[in-house]
């Protein structure tokens, strides 16, 4: 069974974050695993709470993993510090990891800030150039390109600067009112649109963290960046429209899993 790792904060919700992570990379057929950065207090209207661990524990944590099962994939989510991101890079590039998702999670579905200043100049110089693709939204995007995206043109020159200078492939999320739900994969060869129709869903709370992983699990399954992209946008969508309503407490649990997310299997 292939193995996938997520390195991210914990949601107390159980909606994002590494729960999110977990549920995704097992629905999607690998075998995962987590290195929690943080804890969090939160749900699906807002985070009131950050508890950070310590660079040694993440250390640590990241360790353990790796000298005993090896991830064939990793997932980076929230990671709100400086010392944190460190340890990450650190990490990786000591143990050789390969198939490297970075969701550079900087405010919360909700507007909540999750990552300081000088913590977005350490991803930027010590995380992005080891990932083979990141999946930043329409603000993330914003932020690491310095440049305003408000159209599908804008979407395209940003992905080719965030290629060249960062060093690694780009999907660019735009389900920020630029259009309806299609993303931008760049990946140094091809622009290629993925389209997506909007989904009526008040419930879209770590859809991000989601897509990340579920980008993750393909690739750790051996499938190449477009296709993983691919299976990755079937499965969120087929998600959202399932229509789970956990508010009221109707429907089962595994409405949110019956998505046929195992990409080509």
């Amino acid at each position: 069974m292939k193995t996938a790792l997520t390195i991210a904060g914990s949601d107390s919700s159980g909606g994002a974050g590494i729960q999110a992570d977990i549920k995704t990379m097992t629905a999607n057929g690998v075998y995962a695993m987590s290195a929690i950065t943080a804890l969090t207090a939160q749900n699906t209207t807002g985070v009131t709470g950050i508890m950070e661990v310590t660079p040694d524990f993440l250390k640590e944590q990241l360790d353990c993993i790796f000298t005993d099962i090896r991830p064939d994939a990793v997932k980076t989510g929230m990671v709100s510090s400086s010392a944190l991101i460190k340890v990450i890079a650190e990490r990786l590039r000591f143990y050789g990891a390969e198939n490297i998702v970075v969701d550079p999670v900087m405010v919360a579905t909700s507007g909540a800030r999750l990552i300081s200043e000088d913590a977005i100049e350490t991803l930027k110089k010590e995380l992005l150039p080891l990932a083979t693709v990141i999946t930043p939204n329409i603000p993330e995007a914003e932020v690491l390109s310095g440049r305003r995206v408000n159209s599908k043109e804008d979407m395209e020159r940003v992905a080719l600067e965030i290629y060249e200078k960062y060093g690694c492939s780009v999907l660019c999320k735009g389900g920020h009112s630029i259009n309806d739900a299609n993303d931008l994969l760049y990946d140094g060869q091809a622009l290629i649109w993925f389209k997506g129709k909007r989904i009526d869903n008040p419930n879209t709370h770590g859809t991000g963290c989601t897509l990340s992983s579920a980008i993750a699990s393909g690739l750790a399954k051996g499938y190449d960046l477009p296709t993983a992209v691919k299976g990755a946008k079937n499965y969120i969508s087929g998600a959202l429209a399932a229509m789970l309503d956990l508010g009221k407490g109707s429907g089962p649990m595994n409405h949110a899993f019956a998505i046929d997310g195992n990409f080509a299997d």
